[in-house]
């Protein structure tokens, strides 16, 4: 295998804009910005330098280099021919090219070609891909020599371009199959969606639909939630259970499996666990150990039914637990899971009648159809408050009166997708009122408006999060005081809409998987609005979120408005995030209605931000 000092797995935002430049990519971010590669980069990265080892250490002066998710065009072999006996002539029949590229993508039509003639030309810089190529011994020494590939090998091999003299076909004659979904995952595209070039987060795909029939797995129980994580990983809803619960019958169960796809640790009465056995399409996942803890009689079941798992440590987990349900290996670790303390998947929602302490739902929102929201069948109850209390202040461990700037605090310079404006050092100013962020119409750029955005430096984990806030007056303007994070995407949101500021929105993104998991497959969330009883855009009123591993509460002015605990409809998010204000405005007119520019410019205020944990 290839060494790890092979890869440097941290690259420059200047590396990617060489390969393709793009304006804005260069407006958000400085050419030092530094990308970590994701673990399939990497290993994509080792593969071929073991090919090149081999390459340079063998006998033979030319080899074709494959990845194995290639199909050769129609015309392929004409053209590798008539590339092939061109690149002889300009090179030497006796040394042929060093490189000669088969397939690739043009950087987004930036590729920059020199020496063309009608069978191949000389990239200078712009192309993607190594999916096929065709290296000479002393290619691959030259390649070897230049080590440590440094980022993605298809972008650092754009650098070696002019001392390799490398070579291309006119037209690519081998293309990457398009009929399977790929396993790779791109460090560059959380930052292409930070300035609004693609709508994806990084990651392949979401993950395939949960089996049919109900999975019923036992832990071997222990600190962390593994199983029940991996499961949620794999797009099945999962509920978990502490052991201590009132058994579940027969018909509880059938209940149950309608709402969720797997149950862990269930404790089932002999009648349901007899009656889950008849039924042929549940599948049984037992961990080591774990046997203790349900009374299932192995020696009942067909193996093609019943899973053992051996210890997660044996590198083939995935292969395991995916095998007999039918589906694709995640391209992700297995993950460690949450502490078992958190209650991470358990159904936490209560059957009573919610007590209303202050605010009121005035819309209902659609449910969102993904794996990790309840179905419609599970009766969400939307914007449920019920006689809980914030807790009391913990150790605050960021206060910022932001009348000045302020070291827990950086001001942002990007955009997304949906946004029709870009976020800009100019939009955000610091005054006795606390930061203003002001969206006015742009002179240039990427996006028809600038405005201002900021984040703490660091990321927190549970805790409670306040700031006082004067929204922005005007249709088509949002005013945004959330929590967030990347891989796997995960957000708690307040939004307060200008031309609707009696009421504010509140909504909750969930993703699975441990730290680093690309999970970020859409918007993940249910959201509703809770009326006020006052106008957000006249004055200051302090919003707060409280983030605890079994609940989430938003309060207004100190009173609890609404709440929401696992499974209501999303699991609660359980990994560490930045605290973010912003103000923007969605090309989706429904959000906030059309955008009125005679509002502009616009400006909404934000003071006396805290985090308490």
């Amino acid at each position: 295998m290839a060494a790890t000092a092979d890869v440097d797995t941290t690259y420059r935002m200047g590396d990617q804009l060489f390969v393709q430049p793009d304006a804005r990519l260069q407006e958000c971010f400085g050419i030092d910005e530094p990308i970590r590669m994701t673990r399939q980069e990497v290993a994509v990265a080792r593969s071929h330098i073991e090919a090149w080892k081999a390459i340079a250490n063998g006998s033979d002066g030319h080899v074709l280099v494959l990845e194995d998710d290639v199909w050769f065009r129609r015309g392929a072999a004409v053209a590798i021919d008539r590339g092939w006996r061109a690149a002889l002539e300009r090179c030497g029949k006796d040394r042929g090219p060093p490189l000669l590229y088969l397939s690739y993508r043009d950087a987004g039509g930036t590729a920059e070609r020199i020496d063309a003639c009608e069978a191949l030309f000389r990239p200078v810089r712009g192309l993607w891909f190594l999916s096929g190529y065709v290296l000479s011994r002393d290619g691959a020494a030259a390649l070897l020599r230049s080590m440590p590939v440094v980022g993605p090998a298809d972008l650092w091999i754009n650098h070696r371009f002019s001392e390799l003299g490398a070579l291309a076909l006119a037209s690519p004659a081998i293309l990457q199959r398009e009929d399977g979904p790929s396993d790779n995952s791109y460090s560059v595209l959380p930052y292409l969606a930070r300035a609004g070039i693609v709508d994806s987060g990084s990651g392949a795909m979401r993950p395939d639909q949960a089996p049919s029939g109900r999975v019923l797995a036992w832990s071997a129980g222990g600190q962390q939630e593994s199983l029940a994580m991996a499961l949620s990983m794999l797009g099945l809803r999962v509920r978990a259970f502490d052991g201590d619960e009132k058994p579940i019958d027969a018909k509880q169960l059938s209940t149950l499996g309608g709402i969720f796809d797997a149950l862990v640790d269930a404790p089932l009465t002999p009648e349901a666990l007899s009656a889950a056995i008849k039924q042929s399409a549940t599948k049984f996942i037992v961990e080591p150990n774990a046997a203790s803890r349900t009374a299932l009689d192995l020696k009942e079941l067909r193996s093609s039914r019943l899973t053992v798992l051996n210890e997660h440590q044996d590198g083939r987990a995935w292969a395991q637990l995916c095998a007999p349900l039918g589906l694709t290996e995640p391209v992700h670790a297995f993950p460690i899971g949450t502490p078992r303390t958190w209650r991470m998947f358990r159904d936490d929602r209560s059957n009573r009648s919610p007590t209303a302490i202050a605010g009121t739902v005035t819309e209902k929102s659609l449910l969102d159809d993904s794996p990790w929201v309840l179905p419609a069948q599970a009766v969400w109850e939307r914007g449920r408050v019920s006689n809980r209390h914030m807790s009391s202040p913990g150790t605050t461990v960021l206060a910022a009166s932001m009348d000045s700037p302020s070291p827990w605090i950086k001001t942002l310079v990007e955009t997304f997708p949906g946004n029709l404006a870009s976020f800009a050092t100019g939009g955000l100013r610091y005054g006795p009122d606390g930061v203003q962020l002001t969206l006015s119409k742009a002179i240039d750029g990427v996006r028809p408006f600038h405005s201002g955005a900021f984040a703490s430096t660091r990321p927190f984990g549970h805790g409670r999060f306040e700031a006082e806030i004067k929204a922005a007056p005007g249709a088509g303007l949002v005013t945004g005081f959330f929590l967030h994070r990347e891989s796997p995407r995960q957000e708690i949101d307040v939004e307060l809409f200008g031309n609707d500021p009696q009421r504010m929105l509140v909504n909750v993104y969930y993703n699975p998987g441990d730290e680093g998991s690309a999970m970020g497959f859409g918007y993940r969330g249910s959201p509703c609005r809770i009326e006020l009883g006052f106008d957000a855009t006249e004055d200051f009123h302090t919003y707060a979120i409280e983030w605890r591993p079994k609940i989430i509460i938003w309060s207004v002015d100190g009173h609890v408005v609404h709440e929401r605990v696992s499974w209501d409809p999303t699991p609660v998010p359980h990994l560490p995030m930045h605290l973010h204000g912003n103000l923007w405005a969605p090309r989706s007119e429904e959000l906030a209605g059309p955008l009125d520019e005679a509002f502009l410019p616009a400006t909404a205020h934000f003071r006396n931000v805290s985090v308490r944990m």
